[in-house]
């Protein structure tokens, strides 16, 4: 099977689970009428060293990681809580009970706690009230964190670059012309679409509006799918009209494809790029509505800056052999155990199998095409300490310089990013991957549970 059928299959998988989980969207599960109880902000703050307490964040993750939604006058969450959005009841997933019973589990959210929702629209949080009290839990309190914003004394934390993950909201303000929340200095803000294939395949039939198709294969040619070469970045640059000065926003119905592109934007030189969080899936969430009409680019004739401009966001291959005779940097091979073990390739047009020597496992999903374990039910960013306690899990010093890789260098760049929004800017991507590492049959490699 060519590398060109496997990524149509992908996106032909990724837009049906799209339709799905939109569909679900659109039908908000009922409800039942639930009596919770209110906490006022004394009581709660009292709360928060208690462990018999637990406090949750019900809003859209975007709030939670610091933006400024729903006239809260100060970003981010309350330090100590964890995040259980209501968005994540109307994702249709046919694993979706197991799923939430898990993130339930994992984030402490028990029948035997006392728990505190929160939101700013008073909506959310009797959302995921009624849905745990049909699970059985009682002791259930809500909270307008509004309340707890205003006053500058409490504690509220934000991730240091939550700007680079982008709400829907935020980005239909964009699309209206207005000036929202950490976009006051953009001089150009562009939205692109990213996707495999040309605009027939998925880009034709539903994009954020405005937004301009890009073809993955543009900045990763075939036959061999690897990272374009400078000089044809720099001519993917002036083709799009991109400058360095630019504000881009990357969309796409596969938000791997998006992060992709993203980070190879940044390497190019674009200063300020950003990502819709969760996608098309997103916006549509949110209530806005796809358009089907096609934005052409519109070509420039000066980038502005030297191309690569952040040439030390990616690593080469010469480069990581370097990396890893080091002890300040650590390769974070982004894929299954079962591709780190070598039980499997990961892909059908590529039958090698392992890893790089000296790479440690750093979690992934359980397909090539899957990142379930850094992203939330609706494709959104996973909360940052879960991120973090995955590290901890796998023995990953995050004081070293963070590589990571994968296959081919998608999934290793949505880590990438996530990890720059959490503040660990002293990181990088290996884009070649094990692909580009194991067909030089000269390259030293690895199988088998290290530990064992």
């Amino acid at each position: 099977m060519t590398i060109k059928k496997i990524k149509s299959i992908i996106l032909a998988t990724t837009m049906v689970l799209g339709l799905l989980s939109l569909s679900g969207c659109s039908k908000k599960e009922e409800a039942k009428d639930v009596e919770l109880k209110t906490i006022s902000t004394k009581d709660l703050k009292a709360k928060l060293e208690d462990d018999s307490w637990v406090i949750v964040d019900t809003r859209i993750n975007d709030a939670y990681n610091g933006w400024k939604l729903d006239g809260v006058s100060r970003g981010g969450h309350i330090s100590g809580a964890v995040d259980f959005s209501a968005n994540w009841l109307n994702v249709d997933n046919k694993n979706k009970e197991e799923i939430l019973d898990e993130a339930l589990k994992t984030k402490g959210i028990n029948k035997d706690k006392n728990i505190v929702l929160y939101d700013s629209n008073e909506k959310d949080s009797k959302s995921v009230g009624s849905y745990l009290s049909q699970k059985g839990y009682t002791n259930i309190y809500t909270y307008n964190v509004k309340e707890w914003a205003k006053d500058e004394s409490l504690a509220m934390e934000s991730y240091e670059n939550y700007d680079r993950l982008v709400p829907a909201e935020i980005v239909k303000e964009v699309v209206d012309g207005k000036t929202p929340e950490t976009f006051e200095g953009s001089k150009n803000i562009k939205i692109i679409e990213a996707s495999w294939g040309e605009e027939s395949e998925a880009y034709s039939k539903g994009h954020v509006p405005t937004s301009v198709h890009i073809n993955t294969d543009t900045v990763e040619p075939p036959p061999n799918w690897m990272l374009a070469s400078d000089e044809e970045l720099a001519k993917f640059a002036l083709d799009y009209g991109f400058t360095k000065d630019d504000t881009i926003i990357v969309t796409g119905p596969d938000v791997m494809a998006s992060y992709r592109v993203a980070v190879i934007l940044r390497y190019i030189g674009v200063n300020d790029v950003r990502v819709l969080n969760g996608g098309n899936n997103a916006w549509v969430a949110a209530g806005y509505e796809l358009e089907t009409t096609s934005n052409a680019p519109v070509a420039g004739t000066d980038f502005g800056g030297k191309i690569p401009g952040n040439p030390d966001l990616i690593v080469t291959i010469p480069e990581l052999k370097e990396e890893l005779k080091s002890d300040d940097s650590v390769l974070v091979d982004n894929r299954s155990w079962e591709e780190y073990i070598g039980e499997v390739s990961g892909y059908s047009y590529h039958d090698k199998k392992g890893r790089i020597p000296g790479a440690v496992y750093g979690y992934a999903g359980t397909t090539s095409t899957t990142l379930e374990d850094y992203r939330n039910i609706d494709n959104t960013m996973r909360n940052s300490d879960e991120i973090k306690d995955l590290w901890d899990k796998a023995g990953i010093d995050i004081n070293k310089k963070l590589i990571f890789m994968c296959g081919s260098g998608w999934r290793a760049a949505e880590v990438l990013t996530y990890a720059n929004v959490m503040g660990y800017d002293n990181s990088a991507l290996y884009s070649d991957g094990w692909i580009g590492w194991s067909n030089n049959a000269s390259n030293p490699v690895e199988t088998g549970d290290p530990a064992k």
